[in-house]
Parts: structure tokens; sequence; C-alpha cells
């Protein structure tokens, strides 16, 4: 789905919830096979001190804006992880609990990528190589716009000319009228086939989901089993991330309400679990989204990729060598599944989510080795002060003052 939402939050939600606050600190006992090992069994005194730092601002965001609640995770360099949470996780008033799972929206975009570095390590997958060489023979591929001329590199980095097949109106009226409908690839790409693309392959930038299915269905085809099953068997087994699923049902296990606001495109109601239920099958989002998560995990799978621990090392200045992506902000990039961005504090690789009702933010700052994962149970226009990457900014600046403090960057 798109990076950013906007839909408006209803203040009732609040009003009527008293607002819980909770922290947990947890030590990461053991990390996944190449990522950094823990040097601290237990929580530091300056560890706990961080995470009542943290907790105070993440209060102040909450108080100053219009939504629920947030999750926090923040990954530290010496393989701590610290989880907390602020407010609410439904209009009942009960608490929004720190490893609660939200839906992630295109931040899922980074596990399917993982996949695809993966297999190109592997000698599998070329990322100048055509997608003709295996979705050619597929009935629909030469009414895709640009089809012969597009390269995986192009299909990771959004520079393909293929535009956005989930905010085609034909795609959103089927949807609505089929909400628990389960989609094929092929039925994806079909809404832009025969469309004309807005620029030729690799002249252009432009955001779209559409790109990510098209990998996806490359990457079944190499290894003749499901993405999601890849994705598993390669990436959250071995790295451990028990607290990431695929939203791939209506019935999410951990998975907090989300409130869309009235402008929710999926049938306008504001919120968007009904008696258990997703009110739409998140299943549409597939490769272009499709996974919940917590912000402690989600902190920690940033640190484990964008570390260098989730593919060859090798091939990490290709992925953050990114291409001017400016309907992300000025000077922002977008590399192989990664927003390159410049900021105060230095670098910073990640990605950012939006699925009605959720909105995500992760960062990895390579200069100081940690990892910010913010997440909200709204996707309200109104609900924020400022973006949820802005205040993601302000909860990272707090980390990195501490770490400076501690003379831990760079050690």
């Amino acid at each position: 789905m798109p990076t950013e939402g906007t839909v408006r939050v209803n203040r009732s939600i609040l009003s009527t919830a008293a607002v819980a606050r909770g922290v947990v600190l947890t030590a990461t006992l053991a990390l996944a096979a190449g990522c950094a090992p823990n040097r601290a069994a237990h929580p530091t005194p300056s560890g706990g001190a961080l995470a009542a730092r943290l907790q105070a601002k993440l209060d102040s965001l909450h108080a100053a804006g219009h939504f629920p609640g947030a999750t926090l995770g923040v990954h530290l360099p010496d393989g701590r992880t610290l989880a907390l949470s602020t407010g609410v996780a439904d209009s009942g008033g009960t608490a929004l609990r720190p490893r609660d799972r939200m839906l992630a929206g295109s931040v899922g975009k980074t596990f399917v990528a993982a996949v695809a570095l993966q297999l190109v390590q592997e000698g599998k997958l070329g990322l100048d190589q055509p997608i003709s060489t295996w979705l050619g023979t597929e009935p629909w591929f030469g009414r895709l716009p640009n089809a012969r001329a597009i390269t995986v590199r192009m299909l990771m980095n959004h520079t393909s000319g293929l535009v956005r097949y989930e905010f085609d109106d034909a795609f959103l009226r089927d949807l609505n009228a089929s909400p628990l409908r389960r989609w094929t690839a092929a039925e994806r790409i079909a809404y832009i086939l025969g469309t004309q693309a807005p620029f030729a392959a690799g002249q252009g930038w432009d955001y779209s989901d559409t790109n990510y299915i098209v990998l996806g269905a490359i990457i079944e085809r190499i290894t003749g089993g499901t993405l999601n099953d890849e994705i598993r068997r390669r990436v959250l087994e071995p790295q451990r991330l028990g607290d990431v699923i695929p939203s791939d049902t209506v019935v999410l296990p951990g998975v907090v309400q989300g409130y869309a606001g009235a402008e929710n495109p999926f049938g306008h109601q504001p919120a968007m679990i009904r008696d258990g239920r997703f009110i739409v099958n998140p299943q549409f989002e597939w490769a272009g989204g499709g996974y919940a998560t917590s912000a402690a995990d989600l902190a920690r799978w940033a640190a484990i990729l964008w570390g260098g621990s989730a593919f060859s090392p090798a091939l990490l200045p290709q992925v953050v060598d990114g291409v001017a992506a400016p309907a992300l902000g000025n000077g922002v990039r977008y590399g192989l599944g990664v927003i390159v961005r410049d900021g105060a504090l230095g670098p910073s690789w990640g990605h950012s989510g939006y699925f009605p009702g959720y909105l995500t933010d992760v960062r990895y700052y390579p200069r100081q080795r940690f990892a910010v994962a913010l997440q909200v149970n709204a996707s309200t226009r109104g609900a924020f002060t400022r973006g949820v990457g802005g205040m993601t900014e302000e909860l990272a600046r707090i980390v990195s003052e501490a770490l400076a403090a501690e003379g831990t960057v760079g050690r």
C-alpha cells in the first residue's frame, strides 16, 4: 500500500478510553547467526535510563497527538532491544502492549527484497536481467507496460514505469465488492495491462506496489514455492522474528485494532477489525507489503537487514545506492527496497508503511549502528502534530545522544 495515510481519527476513541502506557526493556539473549553478538545478558542501568527517556518522549508525542496508541522498538549496537508502548489498543481502553502487532504496510517490501537479494547472492537472479527471463511466456506479459525493457533492479527501485494497481478505480470497486477475496499475482497485475507507462523503463521514478507484485511472481517462478514460505524459511525462522507474520487472512493473531477514520477506502468504516476479523482481506497486499509486525522485531530486523546479515554484505553498496525519489521528500533516495535519507544524525536506511488504520516507520543508522521502529494504530489526517517519520527521528535523536554519552558509537 502507499507509504502514507490520509484519513481522520475520531476523537471519541480517546475521550472514552483511559489512556494506558507501558514499557518493557528486553535483553536479546541470542541473535540470529550473523547479527551483532549480544554483549549484555541483562539490561544495564544506562539501558534502563534510555528506556525511561524514550518512554517520556513517546508519552509526550502521544499526549500532543490524537491517535489511540503507539509502539516503539529500538535495537542497540550491543544487541539489546527495547520495546515500549503508549496509549490504547482499542476504543474499549485496552492498554497497548509493547509487543502488540500492527499491519506494517509497505515495510513488508523489505522481506521481499531480502529474499530477492539472497537469490542474487546464490546466482539464481540477476539485478540487471530483464524480467522477461522468467515471465516472458506468461499470456499477459506482452500487455505489461515497458515489459521487454524492465529489469529486476528497476522493479526493486521503482524505476520500471509500472503504476500502482491498488490505486486503480476498478480494483477498488472489485475489492470492496468482494472484500474477502484472495488474489493471485496475475489478477493484481491485470489492472494495469494495456495502459501507458508514465515514462520509459529506467527513465523516471514512481513508487508502485505493482513492482513488488511482479518481483514476487519472479521469486515464486525461481524457487517453485510460495513467496511467504520463502520469507518464512529464509528470513523469519533463521532470524527468530517470532512477532512477524504474513497478513494473508482476515484473522491475524495479536494484531490490534486500527483506526482509519471516515475516509477509510475499504467500506468507509472507521475501524479495520470487526468481531475479530478484518473488514477486508489484507492478503491483497502480498509482495507489496503483506506483513504484520511488532515494533521491537521490526527494529531488530532493520539492524539485521541493513547491517548486512540477511544477505551478502558485498551487495549492500548496491542496495543503498538510491535513485532520486522526490515524492518522498527533498534529497530522499530509493534503493533496493530501502528509503535512503541524509539527516542531522547522518544517513539512515529504512522504510515507511501505510495500511488503512496503521502507520509504520523504521530506520537504521549505519554510523551509530542502531535501529528505531515506530508503529501507530491510526492512519488519520489530523491525528499527529507531525508525521510518523518526524516522530521516529525525534526518538532516534535520544538514542544517538545516549550512545554518544556512553562512548559506544562506532565501537
